[in-house]
């Protein structure tokens, strides 16, 4: 993690299949480089859901969580400020995202979590 990260804010959905390629080249290229451009922004990663099997007590599990959106992406803040700044919610609307991506998406879980042990290695 990045060391002045204190919050990591995890922004997860669905793309209806026929939008995909454009969901994944949009987020790519335009959208996490705007995002990354706002001051407290540190880093952003993007990641899909996978299956999990997971050895707990001895045995391995699958553990399968019905609903959750198949993207995310994460990004360590240095503040949950952040998120409401006007620098946020200018880059959140640029390019083609809002007009092009953001009409195909659904499914969304915004979750916002506070680090409790930042700036650790």
């Amino acid at each position: 993690m990045h060391p002045k990260a204190r919050y990591l804010f995890i922004a997860s959905m669905d793309v209806d299949p026929a939008k995909e390629a454009l969901f994944n080249e949009v987020y790519d290229t335009e959208h996490i480089p705007n995002l990354l451009k706002v001051p407290g922004v540190l880093s952003a990663v993007r990641c899909t859901n996978e299956p999990l099997e997971l050895a707990i007590a001895g045995t391995i599990r699958k553990i399968m969580v019905e609903g959750e959106p198949r993207y995310s992406a994460m990004y360590e803040l240095e503040s949950a400020e952040v998120l409401v700044s006007d620098a946020w919610a200018k880059a959140v609307d640029a390019g083609r995202w809002p007009t092009e991506v953001r009409p195909h998406v659904r499914n969304h879980r915004h979750v916002l979590r506070k680090l409790m042990n930042p700036g650790a290695a």
